[in-house]
């Protein structure tokens, strides 16, 4: 079964213990899902059946959106309630504190992801290092973000959207705004929203060609040559410029590249089912 769906991540699970629930509810053998949640958080996750998950990558879902609760003076090693070491008490912040944060949250930033996170640092998760008390560098990555709001203040919890490239890490933007205000903090709740146009709607299925920004071409020769998998060359389509393109022929997708110089054209996907 080829399934494209956004299911809803409860808290206190990883994604994977929580697939293999799908996977039981839905009596499918081959499942994936695309984008890690913690276990500490809940929210949207892009879950595929068979032949789907090869789909992903292509899939738009770039800009992500979440709804954190921050717990200003908490350290953490974890940068969430996991681990709390130290709680101190400090004064509530006036509300031209809060808007000069929230105005200067935009933009490109560059910021060390959480220790407790699950890059791979020479074959092993990097949380899996951190709870092993094992010393490991990670390096500094970029997140863009493009649109940030504080929602409330209940002094000490600030509760704020943010909505930031893939790849980005929510517990250390919670990190770098309470350091804005010069203490430390610790994420106490957080929801993943949407990822690019993906919204948890009740595990609906979706087809998967309304979520791909890639165009169209359309073969010239025999069809039959894709439908068999046979070489394919760039003088038989009708665009013939340099990119990736989608063919659908009936209900099956394939995807093609066209590279410069190159007069053959190379299979990136063939012959998936479209239901």
């Amino acid at each position: 079964m080829n399934r494209l769906f956004v299911a809803n991540k409860p808290i206190n699970m990883s994604s994977n213990m929580f697939l293999k629930k799908i996977k039981r509810k839905y009596c499918v053998k081959k499942a994936g899902f695309s984008g890690i949640l913690d276990p500490f958080a809940k929210g949207v996750l892009i879950v595929a059946f068979g032949q789907y998950t090869k789909l992903f990558r292509f899939l738009n879902k770039k800009q992500k959106s979440y709804r954190a609760t921050l717990w200003l003076g908490a350290t953490s090693p974890t940068l969430d309630i996991e681990k709390v070491e130290k709680v101190v008490e400090i004064m509530p912040f006036a509300d031209d504190s809060l808007k000069i944060i929230e105005d200067n949250m935009y933009g490109e930033i560059e910021y060390l992801p959480p220790k407790y996170c699950a890059k791979k640092i020479d074959g092993k998760r990097a949380y899996f290092l951190a709870r092993n008390n094992k010393e490991f560098k990670l390096n500094a990555i970029k997140s863009n973000i493009y649109d940030f709001k504080i929602l409330h203040y209940m002094h000490p919890f600030l509760t704020f959207k943010i909505t930031i490239s893939e790849g980005g890490y929510i517990r250390s933007m919670g990190q770098i705004i309470a350091n804005k205000f010069g203490f430390d903090g610790c994420l106490s709740a957080l929801e993943r929203l949407s990822e690019g146009e993906f919204v948890y709607e009740d595990e609906k299925a979706l087809n998967p060609l309304s979520f791909m920004d890639i165009k169209s071409n359309e073969y010239l020769s025999d069809i039959k040559d894709i439908e068999l998998g046979k070489k394919i060359y760039v003088n038989n389509f009708k665009k013939r410029e340099r990119g990736l393109y989608k063919i659908v022929l009936g209900d099956e997708l394939s995807l093609i590249e066209i590279e410069d110089g190159q007069e053959r054209v190379k299979y990136i996907l063939n012959k998936v089912k479209l239901c």
